[in-house]
C-alpha cells in the first residue's frame, strides 16, 4: 500500500462534503459512469485513496473520454506525496478555466443525484400531453439536467435523466448571438443524423423551434437552437459550455433520440423545475380545460359579446390587436345562422418563470353554414384577475 500522511485528501472531501451523503445509485443511461462517480466520491469521503483510485481506474476504463475521472485519478496520485490544496491540484499545467469546468460537471452531476425529486411528484409545466406525444422533455438547468416522461393519460411519468451542457452566457436567449439558452416550451422540429453534420455535434441533432411565436411577439431572436451530442474526443462538456444549444453525451443523446418524435415531443426549459403533486396539476389542467370548453361554447352560441369575454384586451395575431380583431369576429359572425367547434388532441403546457400563463394547442374542426375547415391550432392562455383570457391565437 502507498504511504501517506493523514488526510491527504482534504481538499477534495471538503470539496464534496458540503453536498451531503453520497448516492450509490443512478438511473440515467450512463448510469454506470454516474454510478461509478458516486463510489470514487464516496471512496474519497471516507480516506480510503487506494479504493478511489481503484473506482476511478475501472470509470477510465469504461469510457476514456471523460475527463473529469482522468483529473480525480490525478490528484489521488498526487495525494499520495503531499496534500492537496484545491481540487484538480494536480492540473498545474492546465488552465484554471478548463479545471474549474470540470470541477463545476463534478458538483452538478452529483447534485442531481442527491437532489432526486420524489416518485409521487411531477414537473408542474405539463397540464396535458396529447394522445399523440408519446413523451415529454423537461429542462432543469440550475441542476444541469435533462429528464424525460413518457405520456400516461395525458399525465407525465418519469422515464429517465441526463447530465447536459447548456449556453455559456447562462439563460433566456433574447438575440442572436448572446451565448444563451432559451427559456420556455418548445417543440423538437428535426433529426440531424451523425454523417450529416461535423464530429462537434457528436452522435447528431434535434433542433428545437426557437424562436416560437411567443418569442416572436416578445422581439426575441436568434436561431439554431439543438439538442446535440459531443465531440468524438470529449464524453461530457462543462455545465456552462455552449453557444446556446443543449448538449448531452453521446450515449445520452442515442437514448434520448429513440423516443423523439419530430413535430411532436415537447421541450421544455426552465431555470429550475418545479415540482408538483399529481393531483395539483390535475387541478390546473381541469380549471383551464373548464376555460377552453366555454370559449368553444361561447363561439357556437353565435353571441359574439360572450366569445369575446374570453380574449384578453392585451390580444395580439397576425398584427392585431384586440379592438381590430373584435371588429373583424362580430363582422364575420353576423353572417353565421350556426356554428359547431370540435376540439381534439388537446396540449397544455405552463410557461417557465410565468404563474399562470399556458401555451394550448389543439385540432379545431369548425363548421358553419358558409366556412368548414381543420386546423391546428395554438393559443396562449393567460389569467387576469383570477379569470383564464386568450392572449394569442393563430395556426400552430
Amino acid at each position: 500500500m502507498a504511504r501517506r500522511a493523514p488526510r491527504l485528501l482534504f481538499a477534495l472531501a471538503i470539496f464534496y462534503a458540503s453536498l451531503g451523503p453520497a448516492i450509490s445509485q443512478a438511473r440515467s443511461p450512463d448510469a454506470e459512469l454516474e454510478h461509478g462517480l458516486s463510489g470514487v466520491i464516496q471512496a474519497i469521503e471516507k480516506d480510503r485513496p487506494d479504493v478511489a483510485l481503484e473506482r476511478v481506474d475501472a470509470l477510465i476504463a469504461a469510457h476514456p473520454t471523460f475527463r473529469l475521472a482522468h483529473l480525480i485519478r490525478g490528484d489521488l496520485l498526487l495525494a499520495r506525496t503531499h496534500p492537496l490544496q484545491t481540487f484538480g491540484d494536480v492540473a498545474k499545467t492546465v488552465p484554471r478555466a478548463k479545471v474549474e469546468g470540470l470541477r463545476e460537471e463534478a458538483l452538478a452531476r452529483l447534485r442531481a443525484l442527491r437532489a432526486r425529486p420524489a416518485a409521487d411528484r411531477v414537473p408542474r409545466y405539463v397540464l396535458q400531453l396529447n394522445p399523440e406525444q408519446k413523451y415529454a422533455i423537461v429542462v432543469d438547468s440550475q441542476l444541469s439536467r435533462l429528464y424525460l416522461f413518457r405520456n400516461v393519460g395525458g399525465q407525465p411519468q418519469y422515464v429517465e435523466d441526463y447530465y447536459v451542457t447548456l449556453g455559456k452566457r447562462g439563460m433566456e436567449k433574447t438575440r442572436e448571438g448572446d451565448q444563451k439558452t432559451p427559456i420556455g416550451v418548445y417543440h423538437v422540429v428535426a433529426n440531424l443524423p451523425r454523417k450529416e453534420l461535423t464530429d462537434f455535434y457528436g452522435a447528431g441533432a434535434f433542433p428545437i423551434d426557437y424562436p416560437n411565436t411567443w418569442d416572436k411577439l416578445m422581439g426575441r431572436n436568434g436561431h439554431g437552437i439543438w439538442l446535440h451530442g459531443t465531440p468524438s474526443s470529449t464524453y461530457s462538456r462543462p455545465p456552462r459550455a455552449s453557444d446556446g444549444c443543449i448538449v448531452l453525451a453521446n450515449p445520452d443523446l442515442e437514448s434520448v433520440g429513440r423516443y423523439v418524435q419530430i413535430g411532436l415531443t415537447p421541450v421544455i426549459i426552465a431555470d429550475e423545475i418545479q415540482w408538483s403533486s399529481p393531483a395539483a396539476v390535475e387541478a390546473d389542467r381541469k380549471a383551464l380545460a373548464h376555460a377552453i370548453d366555454a370559449w368553444r361554447s361561447d363561439w357556437e352560441s353565435i353571441d359574439t359579446a360572450r366569445y369575446l369575454s374570453h380574449y384578453s384586451k392585451r390580444f395580439q395575431a397576425n398584427g392585431q390587436d384586440y379592438a381590430v380583431w373584435a371588429a373583424r369576429k362580430r363582422k364575420i359572425n353576423s353572417a353565421k345562422k350556426w356554428i359547431k367547434v370540435g376540439i381534439s388532441d388537446l396540449a397544455m403546457f405552463r410557461y417557465p418563470r410565468e404563474r399562470d400563463f399556458v401555451v394550448v394547442s389543439f385540432d379545431q374542426n369548425y363548421r358553419s353554414n358558409n366556412l368548414s375547415n381543420v386546423i391546428r391550432k395554438i393559443q396562449y392562455w393567460s389569467k387576469e384577475n383570477g379569470s383564464w383570457k386568450i392572449l394569442y391565437e393563430g395556426a400552430g
